[in-house]
């Protein structure tokens, strides 16, 4: 045999051969083989009726419109609190806020908490974090477990994020190492008061809708018409961050989340517990992983789900801190149940209280613990024009019995609405005979819950910092009391019970 045969015999034993770690026989699929990318943008005070995809008639927006027509709307997504550092600190770590430690505004994150971008920087994952922080006295950047889960940090409105503090998402995506999937954590300050108007052209006075539940005048409708140019100039941040996935190739395999924290900073609706309150609007848009675009899926969701969602989606080790389950299944599958119940709560937010309330497919019961002083909300509120008309209205007893609800004294103990037929939450049925045995089993869901979580309601909670008629801060402000289920161990529980026990999902 010579030498150009042996070289030809030698080549087809090396083809017959199976080589490990390499695919014979079949196309290798690259995309299984690429790790999706995750950007969270989460809007500040923003109801989740006031995008154009869900309804609103005036405010545009279009970038995010686009998302909801290519992607999933979720139309029944719930907050654990409508009060923006809490709720955020919710979301982070998976956890109501009584588990978290930090279920008050500006409250830190305890050392003993896991957020879960430090899962997915540990898989391999870049993280980043820009845009507004805003837990306890680290307003700018992640300081404790949190700093330690991003690789860069900042962006905030001292940092180079502008008024908006958007202005650096676009660089930080640009900057970010190539050779590593990202996650990226996005906060806006939009539509947060005080107001700046910088998109004025948008829009005018008289297109304003006034909510019945708030004065209508000259200047309530242009405080309505700061925020409605607000939720606008999120929308067009958001537009800048699609068009540089686009840019770079990695808009089809990013997992994008839009989201807000809480409630329009309006009266009635942010910290409070009915829907233009504790409702996030929610648009999950991911091309490498929804099927069937366009969809709208109702189904019962917690915020609390965010963050063993991603961590499954990311092939990340999950946390047993974690009290969410994994809504993954509904990327395929839209309209499938997924919850029987959601549970929130009102924790001090400038004034002392104490709500708790629960969700099912139908119906959503609250109890308030401290019925015996108003329930008028955030200091912010109240110092913009509606809620200095309401105080006025109030004080000249010009308002109307809806109106006038948030300063009523006392407060009833228990509530109890079908938001399917009373979508505002204005017909209280507690008292109605007929929905007795409705009002039976939401308690008992309630009671459950907070007993599983160990929810308490401590004498000494944090008292009001701002007077209730002048909004002006009081001596005693800084003071802080005991944060409900500090007493029974709360923020130390194991989550597990309560992605296991179906009573609690």
């Amino acid at each position: 045999m010579n030498i150009h045969s042996l070289k030809i015999l030698l080549v087809i034993i090396l083809l017959s051969v199976k080589l490990p770690g390499v695919s014979y026989g079949k196309k290798v699929d690259k995309k299984s083989d690429k790790k999706p990318n995750v950007v969270i943008m989460i809007a500040d005070d923003i109801s989740r009726d006031d995008f154009s995809c869900y309804g609103h008639p005036v405010i545009k927006t279009p970038n995010i419109d686009n998302l909801a027509k290519d992607g999933i709307k979720f139309t029944n997504v719930t907050l654990t609190t409508s009060s923006c550092s809490p709720s955020r600190t919710s979301i982070i770590t998976g956890r109501y806020p009584h588990n978290t430690g930090a279920c008050e505004l500006h409250s830190p994150i305890p050392e003993n908490q896991v957020v879960f971008p430090i899962l997915l920087k540990e898989s391999g994952y870049y993280t980043a974090q820009a845009g507004k922080w805003h837990f306890g006295k680290s307003s700018c950047i992640p300081l404790g477990v949190a700093l330690e889960a991003f690789d860069r940090t900042g962006g905030s409105v001292v940092d180079g994020g502008g008024k908006s503090g958007s202005n650096r998402w676009v660089e930080y995506l640009q900057e970010r190492p190539k050779d590593k999937p990202f996650f990226m954590w996005f906060a806006s300050h939009d539509a947060h008061r005080t107001w700046d108007n910088e998109t004025k052209k948008l829009y005018n006075v008289n297109d304003v809708v006034v909510p019945p539940y708030i004065v209508d005048n000259q200047k309530t409708r242009e405080d309505l018409l700061s925020y409605y140019r607000e939720v606008s100039r999120f929308d067009i941040n958001v537009g800048k961050v699609i068009d540089e996935l686009k840019k770079q190739n990695q808009y089809d395999n990013t997992f994008i989340i839009i989201m807000a924290d809480n409630g329009r900073p309006f009266p009635r609706d942010k910290t409070r517990m009915y829907n233009s309150g504790i409702l996030t609007p929610f648009i999950v848009h991911y091309p490498n992983g929804i099927k069937k675009i366009g969809q709208t899926s109702n189904s019962l969701i917690s915020v609390i789900d965010i963050a063993p969602t991603i961590v499954e989606l990311t092939a990340s080790k999950e946390s047993n801190m974690f009290q969410g389950k994994s809504f993954l299944k509904l990327l395929k599958k839209p309209k499938t149940k997924f919850r029987n119940y959601v549970f929130a709560e009102h924790n001090w937010h400038d004034y002392r209280s104490y709500e708790r309330m629960v969700r099912n497919n139908e119906y959503v019961y609250i109890e308030n613990g401290l019925p015996e002083q108003a329930n008028i909300g955030a200091a912010d509120v109240l110092n913009g024009g509606a809620g200095q008309s309401m105080l006025a209205g109030n004080k000249a007893k010009t308002l109307n019995e809806l109106q006038g609800r948030i300063f009523k004294i006392p407060q009833p103990k228990a509530e109890l609405y079908n938001y399917k037929k009373d979508p505002n939450q204005y017909y209280n049925l507690i008292d109605k005979k007929e929905f007795q045995e409705v009002r039976k089993i939401m308690k008992s869901v309630l009671d459950e819950w907070c007993s599983k979580t160990r929810n308490s309601q401590p004498k000494n909670l944090t008292p009001d910092w701002y007077d209730r008629e002048t909004i002006k801060p009081l001596k005693i402000k800084g003071t802080r009391g005991e944060m409900p289920g500090k007493d029974l161990g709360a923020e130390k529980i194991d989550g597990t019970s309560c992605r296991t026990d179906s009573k609690l999902q």
